[in-house]
This record gives C-alpha cells, structure tokens and sequence, in this order.
C-alpha cells in the first residue's frame, strides 16, 4: 500500500441498512450459497464417476463448475459476515485480494465459456472430426490459457492499484470489492489505471462475447442448413444450456457495467446476478435441459441407493 492512506479499512455498505431486512437477506444468500455449493460438487461428481461424460464438453462443463464455487466463494462468505455485522469493515489489503480474485474468476469465465462456444460450434459443424479435433491436450489447453489469461490480466491491474493512496472517502457502496470502485476513492492520479481496466474489459468481455457471437452465427447457420426437423432440433438442443448461461453472464454483466451510476441500491442487482444467481443456476440449467446429464444422476442415485441396501 501507498505510504500516505489516511485509513487502512474500508466500510462496505452493502444490500440494506435495516437489521430487519439484513437479517432476511442473510438468510436469502446463505440458502442460495449453500444450494450453489452443494448443486456444483453434484455436478462435479457426477462428470468425475461416470465414464459417458469423460468428454470435451463436460470436461469444460466441470471447468464451469469449480469456477463458479471459486467465483461465489470469493464475494458470498465476506458478504454474509457483513450482513450479520455492524462494522461492515473490510482490510485495504483483504479488500484489494477480493477485488484480485473477482477479476480473476470473472475474466476466467468469460473465457471458458468462449471455449465452450467453439466446442459447441466444433460439435455441430464437423461431427465426425469432433474427437480428433477437440483432442485432450487441446482441451487442457484452452483451459489453462483461460486461467492463465484472466490471471496475468487481472495481476497487472491489482499490482498498479496497490500502489494507489486511499483518502477521499472510506465508503464503498457495494457489497464487495471491484476495481471500478476503488478508483474514486483514490486521491491518486487512476487515469492509467481506469484506462488498463478498460482495455481489460474489451479484451475480457466484450472480446470472448465476440467469439461466441461468432461461434453461434456459424452454429445457426449450420442448424438451417439441416433438412429434418428432428435433426435441427437435437442440434439446437446440444448448445441450448450453454446459450443460457451465456445470456445470463453478459446480459447481467453489461447491464452492471453500462448503466449510468445513480447511487441507488437497485444497481446492485445485476452484480447480484452474475456474482451470487448465476453460479447457483448453472448447475441447475445443465441438469434441467440435459439429458445425458440426468441420466448420469440416476445412474450415480440408483449405484449409491443399491450399495446401501
């Protein structure tokens, strides 16, 4: 940290100010955080146990998995605590690790799931090349590019924001840490950190949102060109959870990001949406829409059902 913060502490004000309420949403959150916990390990052990999963598709569906419990765990567990709590008090340097992680995880999803795009696109367009093309190496691959990408990306802006002094204001009017939150109360010059963000994002956001737009346009178009019915709707339905989930990532995402600020505390529900919802109804998206998926649950219940009778 600079040498001239005037505080080491800030206060995150979080969802409500009313016991009453913060008492509600504690309740709301810790049921939504233990159901994304609880839906994402199923998730994991069942892609893990059964063998007709050991595929790129539902390897990179476990990738989405674990993320989403990193993703969660990062912001939920200090929200939680803080809903119960009358300091709402976060460390400068726990509040600068958060803010690491958020980016991290986030800018790892946006990713993954512009992976997951070309493994639908690869899927669809060229079955029969499938296994060859999308080979094991390929797939551990894209994965740790993914990580390793929003990790790089997201160190070099938390290594140019420590060095910020923090002494307008203590006040965070959010119920976790982001970068784009930190730089007003910075009387330090953030302009090369605001513009560092920026570019982030566009590589980020709106860079992987590029490459699944571009994914699906050739998805579709291999769709139509499908004579049967039948055929163009099992196609459909092998991306359809997928498209989903990628709607509610950057639908919530760009509305968080691009709306004018107001100070209302309804600007928080987006990043509610995308930090908190989203990782709890993947699971549940995966499994509802997925055939494959609940048929390796039933298989899974009726193995551990039989070795307890």
């Amino acid at each position: 940290m600079g040498n001239h913060s005037m505080f080491n502490e800030f206060i995150l004000l979080g969802l409500s100010s009313i016991p009453q309420t913060q008492a509600l949403l504690f309740v709301l959150f810790l049921v939504i955080y233990l159901l994304t916990l609880i839906g994402n390990l199923v998730m994991l052990l069942v892609i893990r146990a059964d063998s007709h999963l050991h595929t790129p598709m539902y390897f990179f569906l476990g990738q989405l998995s674990f993320l989403d419990l990193c993703h969660s765990s990062v912001t939920v567990p200090k929200m939680l605590e803080n809903l119960l709590s009358e300091s709402k008090t976060i460390f400068v340097e726990e509040c600068l690790a958060q803010a690491f992680l958020v980016f991290a995880t986030g800018g790892t999803e946006a990713c993954l799931l512009a992976v997951m795009a070309y493994d639908r696109y690869v899927a669809i367009s060229n079955p029969l090349l499938y296994g060859q093309v999308m080979s094991n190496q390929l797939c551990v691959r894209l994965v740790l590019g993914s990580w390793g990408l929003a990790f790089v990306d997201a160190l070099i802006n938390i290594l140019l924001a420590v060095n910020l002094d923090f002494c307008e204001s203590q006040t965070i009017p959010h119920f976790s840490c982001e970068l784009s939150s930190l730089f007003p109360l910075s009387c330090s010059d953030t302009s090369i950190n605001f513009m560092l963000l920026l570019c982030s994002s566009v590589l980020h956001f709106f860079g992987t949102f590029v490459l699944i737009f571009f994914s699906y346009t050739r998805i579709v178009s291999t769709i139509m060109s499908i004579s049967s019915t039948s055929g163009r709707s099992k196609a459909f339905s092998t991306c359809s959870s997928h498209l989903t989930t990628v709607i509610l990532f950057y639908g919530s995402g760009f509305l968080s990001y691009l709306l004018p600020t107001s100070g209302s505390p309804l600007e928080m529900i987006f990043p509610l949406q995308y930090t908190v919802v989203t990782p709890m109804l993947n699971p549940l998206i995966y499994s509802l829409q997925n055939k494959e998926v609940k048929a390796a649950m039933r298989r899974m219940f009726r193995k551990y059902t039989n070795s307890f009778t």
